[in-house]
């Protein structure tokens, strides 16, 4: 078995009706890999993300989790994973405590088994102090450790994160990260989705875009922005015909938008030296390019809904 991929995906095909939300999309995930899912509103990540869980049925394809086919053996591709869904399904009725007890049945893992299980879960996410309130006394970030902690109950070899910490202030998104940043290093094969392009940079090995159902690239996060961006990115505001007639004679690869323009520089250093050279007065800022600078021309700078 240590040649067989925790996730295969193969021409991937989810529609409603007439709309093809996933559209024939192929990859695989290694044994210890971070993969991170990015795309705008609608791009088909959290589609993809319910048909590997199980949770929607497969249009047309293969999705194989340790090499069951999850269309076939769902309820054992279930107990392999822990899954961490974008809503909080919480059980209010309950106390922190006892929703991993209850969670923990589905997975028959005996009472002494839990009960150790929950209590340490609880220790390392920081809700030891909190086990016995209710749902509705945990703050945001403390309700998304605790979804973190379920997802952990059977200490699964695979972990399906769905956007795991939007909403949340610096200081708990900081908290799930060293979690997750633990587990990678105890083996633990991760498949995130954010729209956070740090997250994805902070946790990832690779990094796929997915946009209007398909992959549009994947690769390393720094290998993206490399190959993508440059190391630098110039961003011009109130610029004047002169530079305008400046720009149009280089050969920078620019992006305009509304009253910005965004110019890549590979090498990093000579379009800011340039501009410094001929235009000191420029309104401009220079910073290195990121991940997001890929996402966005990619997949485009308009808002989707």
């Amino acid at each position: 078995m240590s040649d067989v991929f925790p996730i295969e995906v193969r021409n991937l095909v989810k529609r409603y009706g007439q709309f093809t939300a996933v559209d024939g999309i192929d990859f695989d995930v290694a044994s210890g890999e971070c993969v991170a899912l990015l795309g705008p509103n609608g791009a088909g990540k959290t589609t993809t993300i319910r048909m590997l869980t199980c949770f929607s049925p497969i249009t047309s394809g293969v999705i194989r989790v340790f090499g069951e086919d999850t269309a076939k053996n769902p309820r054992s591709v279930k107990a392999s994973m822990g899954i961490c869904p974008q809503e909080d399904n919480l059980d209010p009725d309950f106390s922190v405590r006892k929703n991993l007890l209850i969670f923990a049945r589905y997975y028959d893992l005996g009472r002494a088994k839990t009960a150790w299980r929950a209590e340490e879960l609880l220790d390392q996410m920081g809700l030891t102090e909190k086990a016995d309130s209710g749902i509705p006394e945990l703050s945001g970030g403390m309700k998304r450790r605790l979804m973190l902690a379920r997802a952990l109950i059977n200490n699964p070899q695979m972990l399906v994160l769905d956007e795991p910490t939007t909403g949340l202030d610096p200081q708990a998104r900081q908290l799930i990260w060293q979690r997750v940043r633990r587990l990678r290093r105890d083996g633990v094969t991760v498949l995130l989705t954010t729209h956070y392009m740090e997250e994805a940079s902070q946790l990832a090995d690779r990094v796929m875009v997915m946009n209007k159902g398909k992959i549009l690239l994947e690769g390393a996060p720094d290998n993206l922005i490399s190959n993508e961006v440059g190391r630098e990115v110039v961003e011009l505001w109130n610029v004047s015909d002169a530079v305008r007639a400046f720009l149009n004679d280089c050969d920078w690869p620019m992006e305009e938008v509304e009253d910005r323009l965004y110019i890549s520089d590979r090498e990093g250093g000579h379009v800011a030296q340039e501009i410094e050279a001929h235009f000191p007065e420029q309104d401009r800022q220079i910073r290195r390019a990121t991940l997001e600078d890929v996402f966005l021309r990619r997949t485009g700078r308009a808002l989707k809904d």
